[in-house]
């Protein structure tokens, strides 16, 4: 499916009373289409790439939900630049994860951002060295040069972040970005919060995602309040959430709440979506090879299968007695028993001391079984640190110290860039590079992969989409295959059927087909 909405896009419609006490925007586009004036691109854009930015640049609000490894950055990037040039801003402010926001200072604005272009470029730092209290200072100082602000998400969760923000978007005409804008979905968050509140302050506003529904249709709420809290038509979440979500009255522990059950109308919301979004896959517009979907299924050995019996029914047992002391099961308290069940299929354990102990298993062996039938480079997830430092090990047992890099948490900033420059190098002997998507599922390129093995998965639907993505992208000239390890009657079953399930809801919002070929 491809979708692409033109124009600037507002309610036209009166609102529509439904069952006595709802009222809903119903939008029809209006197309206005203004023609983009000359525009020298720097780096030369794909068709579909094109046709969204002449069909939406004006916008003063839009959604690029393009899905991931299709250039949404650089359409972002080309489309500040159209406005500057027509002195509608004169700064951009652009938020993203933390893991992502240094890939726009060092990759993104450099790389397409045209050349004739003077530009200042501050990189937040909340740090009160006099170098950052100078840049900061002159970052709000009036200027010809086009202004950029990067930001991590996370400083919008502190004081000090949400006010230098302020004192940017104040004093410019500013188009403000989010990056991976599922990082503000949930409504009681402070760095949601915080950037809903200082989006009044923008000209522009724009949201960037490839998977915007990565739990529930609930998540696009916050989203799109970010854009203009008219969009979807409602003035709070609970109204929107009473519109689209199924709930039941529940009670626990002397209290009582609404608990959500399913999901409706999702057509209705798919409709909305489109009167402020593009929608893009890449099967629709670019010339990417197919993505090819494997799974290795393992057992455990008898003294996982031991281990993890005991601790499971240690765990039914001690949620048993929580449920019957106070009524109700904290969300923390069985994630946290699932977490420790996934580590045993992992194959090791983790005493209360926080010592983790290695447990006999087939995974480790199933990898590198995996790795003598595959050519070429391979990427390998992982959830755990202990997974990853004992999968780089055995590696390097086998293939040789210079052949595996890591990236997570323990990797240090160089060796990250090293090891990164050296994956894509074809002629360097790196061939394996193993991390978490976590640390390394957003923001970088790993397309001299043609493999991807995923050792151990978790819950996150928009981590497991943009895991896959970091190969599967532009540039990428291979069919790419991924192949993932699981373990047979544990909660790595129940793992796979959870992001099945949120797949399959993020489907019908987006109007788009299950995908059949995904991880079974």
């Amino acid at each position: 499916m491809y979708w692409l909405c033109i124009g600037n896009n507002k309610p036209i419609s009166p609102l529509l009373t439904i069952n006595h006490s709802i009222s809903l925007f119903l939008y029809k586009t209006e197309i206005r289409k203004k023609k983009m004036k000359k525009y020298t691109y720097k780096t030369k854009p794909y068709k579909h790439q094109k046709e969204v930015l002449e069909n939406t640049w004006s916008n003063t609000e839009h959604a690029l939900f393009l899905e991931m490894g299709c250039g949404k950055s650089k359409i972002l990037i080309d489309n500040i630049a159209v406005l500057y040039q027509l002195k509608k801003i004169d700064s951009a402010l652009i938020i993203a994860p933390k893991g992502v926001y240094n890939n726009w200072v060092v990759g993104e604005i450099p790389d397409h951002l045209p050349d004739h272009i003077e530009y200042d470029l501050l990189k937040w730092s909340p740090t009160e060295t006099k170098k950052n209290q100078l840049a900061r200072k002159k970052a709000l100082e009036p200027t010809d040069k086009l202004s950029f602000l990067i930001m991590n998400v996370e400083a919008l969760s502190t004081k000090k972040g949400s006010k230098f923000a302020f004192d940017f978007l104040f004093n410019k005409n500013t188009l403000f970005a989010v990056d991976e804008s599922t990082t503000i979905k949930s409504p009681s968050a402070n760095r949601t919060k915080n950037t809903v509140r200082l989006s009044k302050y923008a000209e522009y506003r724009r949201i960037l995602t490839g998977s915007p529904v990565t739990r529930s249709p609930l998540d696009l709420y916050t989203q799109c309040e970010f854009l203009d809290p008219s969009l979807l038509g409602y003035k709070s979440y609970y109204s929107f959430r009473a519109r689209y979500a199924e709930m039941i009255n529940r009670s626990a522990g002397g209290r009582s709440f609404k608990q959500v059950i399913g999901y409706k109308r999702l057509d209705e919301l798919n409709e909305l979506l489109k009167g402020f979004s593009s929608r893009v896959l890449k099967k629709d517009c670019l010339d990417l090879p197919d993505k090819v979907y494997i799974t290795r299924t393992i057992e455990l050995t008898p003294e996982q299968r031991k281990t993890y019996e005991e601790l499971k029914k240690y765990a039914i047992t001690d949620l048993y007695n929580e449920e019957k002391q106070r009524q109700q099961v904290s969300v923390t308290s069985v994630l946290t028993k699932m977490l420790r069940l996934h580590q045993i299929a992992c194959g090791f354990t983790t005493t209360d001391e926080e010592e983790n102990i290695e447990l006999k298993s087939k995974r480790i062996e199933e990898l590198m079984s995996i790795l003598e039938e595959v050519e070429g480079k391979v990427v390998i997830w992982a959830n755990y640190r202990y997974d990853i430092k004992r999968i780089v090990d055995e590696i390097r047992k086998t293939y040789g110290d210079n052949s595996v890099g890591s990236y997570f948490g323990d990797t240090s900033d160089a060796d990250r860039a090293k090891n990164l420059e050296n994956f894509q190098d074809p002629d360097s002997p790196l061939r394996f590079i193993v991390g978490n998507t976590q640390t390394a599922g957003y923001g970088i390129n790993l397309t001299a992969a043609s493999t991807v093995v995923y050792y151990s998965n978790n819950f996150d639907l928009e981590k497991r989409l943009q895991s896959e993505d970091r190969a599967h992208r532009i540039g990428q000239v291979n069919k790419v295959t991924y192949i993932d390890i699981i373990c047979k009657d544990t909660v790595d079953e129940k793992i796979v059927k959870s992001l099945l399930a949120k797949q399959s809801i993020a489907a019908q919002v987006l109007g788009e087909a299950v995908w059949k070929d995904w991880i079974q």
